[in-house]
């Protein structure tokens, strides 16, 4: 076989992303779960013979995919190289050893080309049930959240284990969904490794070696340029959630070293009795996310490119939490985890990194079931439906933040017709909510309002997930606070931000989504930018008048233009 030129590297690189995309996509095709369908809660990539990641699709999710790329060396070790055979399949959802609670299933092929192990493929994605007390955080060890599938073999040289597939469907309460996206998930694996081997065969490729190493080589050292370039200091930051039942802090010491930046969260707060705690896997994969965006967005992911990126925390605590720790909700704990290396990462380079955000999705998962307060219609029926929100991400140095946009998740908000479809729940309301945004010279991206209740003759418990109740986005240089988070039943009754709680019958929940914060001071912001705000509603007059100093004469004919049709 000829050594190819690094033309012809560059080109199989392209090729490769290109593959691990489809393999996302074909996911996202076959999936039974709506989280999976419509708000892209998954993760797909293509790893050596090593188990090092070399491409990930673009579809997907920093926490998914960057937990993902320690994962295939788990699944090397406990399956062992001498029982890796063509046609196996392997599965896990085991929170230390996958992505960091067990509502996530990741499942590993080995890539066999003309009888040799050339690689693996490997994918991840949200699942709404997997027995137990539900997706919640309610429980207070990990034995409560569910079944636990340890590293195993799915399929065996291609034959499926009946077995497991038989005491998966007896403890969860959507026995067909869940096989359905582990199905889903084999097969996008499946097309992952039939698009590589036409690659190989089309350049000619017995191995991956070549290729593995120059895509690593590159990565590595651009990464390590990028590193280098900047202030050799440390800074320290630290910021306030709501936790569970009493405030959570997480602190963290940024150090820029040479070839490596060294993110140490010692100080943070310890464990959590409810399941919010996160496995450092998780917290890792977005402490590396947030200072691979600011320093080097551009250059692929992939493990080169995150090796330079080193996480450590204290043992047992709330970003370091071991077996048997609850971490069904790790989420909300790991989403924070890029503003607080952002603020700490701000005094080492300032205008680079944005103002806080809504941080965690603001999910919630609705179980359905016939009325128990009154004789129940004959249609009605239980049914869990998982719905995927977003808050307001901070306000940039240049550019405002993004509405209802799930920053640093990246997925996508849930349309209504999807959530409905999944089972027996309205959705009332669901619109972005003015005014939520914090002011600055760029203003933080606006929250939603939604009001959820559930077709006649059901009631239900709602899994409530949200933060940034007591603890909204602070803003940065200047900028204003964002939102926070309200969540009521329509009687007014107030709701816990976190929890399972219980909704009767004819009721409704009505929540309101936080903001993003604002950067710089909100007297920089260009009159045209407050009067575009005003004019597309992101802002009321009381606040253009209060917050950005905007004339009386400008409001009104700022409205009087919106009353006209005029546009601005």
């Amino acid at each position: 076989m000829t050594r190819h030129s690094k033309v012809a590297y560059q080109v199989m690189w392209n090729r490769l992303i290109s593959v691990v995309e489809e393999q996302a996509q074909a996911l996202v095709r076959t999936a039974f779960s709506t989280s999976v369908r419509e708000a892209g809660d998954l993760s797909a990539g293509v790893y050596d013979t090593r188990g090092q990641m070399l491409a990930q699709a673009v579809t997907g999710t920093p926490g998914h995919v960057n937990a993902m790329a320690d994962a295939v060396a788990h699944f090397i070790r406990r399956i062992g190289r001498e029982n890796i055979s063509e046609g196996d399949v392997y599965i896990t959802n085991d929170p230390w050893e996958g992505t960091g609670h067990l509502h996530d299933i990741t499942m590993v092929t080995p890539s066999f080309h003309t009888g040799s192990h050339v690689g693996f493929f490997a994918c991840t994605a949200h699942i709404v049930d997997i027995g137990g007390r539900g997706f919640g955080a309610d429980a207070a060890s990990v034995y409560e959240e569910g079944l636990y599938i340890p590293i195993m073999k799915f399929a065996d040289k291609g034959s499926v284990d009946e077995t497991l597939t038989r005491i998966i469907r007896g403890n969860v309460r959507e026995p067909d969904q869940l096989i359905g996206d582990i199905y889903a998930l084999a097969n996008c694996n499946e097309i992952g490794h039939r698009r590589l081997i036409d690659m190989m065969e089309e350049f000619d490729l017995a191995h991956l070696d070549g290729i593995a190493e120059f895509i690593l080589e590159n990565s590595r050292r651009a990464t390590i340029e990028r590193i280098a370039a900047l202030p050799q200091e440390t800074a320290e930051a630290e910021m306030t959630m709501d936790g569970f039942e009493k405030p959570i802090t997480l602190k963290v010491r940024v150090s820029v070293e040479g070839d490596k930046i060294v993110s140490d969260f010692t100080g943070s707060s310890g464990l959590d009795k409810k399941g919010i705690n996160c496995p450092l896997v998780y917290a890792k994969a977005y402490a590396c996310y947030a200072l691979k965006v600011a320093i080097a967005p551009e250059i692929p992911n992939n493990a080169a490119s995150l090796a330079p990126f080193e996480i450590t925390a204290p043992e047992n605590t709330i970003v370091n939490a071991l077996h048997p720790a609850p971490v069904a909700l790790r989420h909300i704990v790991g989403h924070f985890v890029p503003d607080v290396v952002f603020n700490a990462f701000d005094k080492i380079v300032p205008g680079l990194v944005p103002a806080e955000g809504a941080g965690c999705l603001c999910n919630f998962q609705v179980s359905l079931r016939p009325r128990t307060d009154a004789p129940a219609p004959a249609n009605a029926r239980r049914n869990e439906v998982l719905t995927f929100n977003s808050g307001g991400s901070g306000a940039r140095p240049e550019h405002d933040g993004l509405n209802a946009t799930a920053f640093p998740s990246g997925v996508m908000t849930m349309p209504i017709e999807a959530t409905e479809h999944a089972g027996p729940v309205i959705i009332w309301r669901k619109e972005l909510r003015p005014d939520s945004g914090g002011a600055g010279k760029t203003r933080g991206g606006l929250g939603q309002y939604m009001e959820v209740g559930a077709q006649e003759g059901h009631e239900f418990d709602i899994q409530a997930m949200f933060d940034r109740v007591d603890h909204p986005a602070l803003g940065r240089r200047g900028g204003s606070a964002g939102a926070p988070t309200t969540i009521a039943q329509d009687d007014g009754r107030a709701m816990n931000g976190k929890g399972k709680q219980f909704v009767a019958h004819g009721r409704r929940v009505v929540m309101a989504f936080p903001g993003g914060a604002g950067y710089g001071d909100p007297s920089e912001r260009s009159v045209e930018l407050v009067k575009h705000d005003l004019a597309r509603g992101y802002i009321s007059a009381e606040t253009a008048a209060k917050d950005y100093e905007l004339s009386v004469a400008d409001i009104a004919d700022v409205q009087a233009a919106v009353a006209r049709g005029d546009k601005i």
